[in-house]
């Protein structure tokens, strides 16, 4: 099982933050990172020799932004949804 980085300045690559994000709690695949990383909409990223980057940080920051805040019901959802 793979292990959430420790410091959020770590450098991973796609596969690796993938597999940190589910370890984390936010199941993801490579594959859909790199469908972001080319249609918009996924954590930020830098190139090191044609190679995608993630900072750690970003990578869980992204993730977290996209949760919701926790719900008794699915009725919860219409209730905000409304407002």
């Amino acid at each position: 099982m793979s292990q959430v980085p420790d410091t959020t300045d770590v450098l991973l690559t796609r596969q690796r933050v993938a597999e940190a994000l589910t370890a984390a709690g936010y199941p993801i695949s490579h594959r859909t990172l790199a469908t972001k990383a080319t249609r918009g909409g996924g954590p930020p990223y830098s190139l090191f020799s044609g190679r995608a980057l993630y900072r750690w940080g970003d990578a869980l920051e992204w993730a977290r932004s996209l949760t919701t805040a926790p719900r008794r019901s699915t009725s919860e959802a219409d209730v905000h949804a409304t407002r």
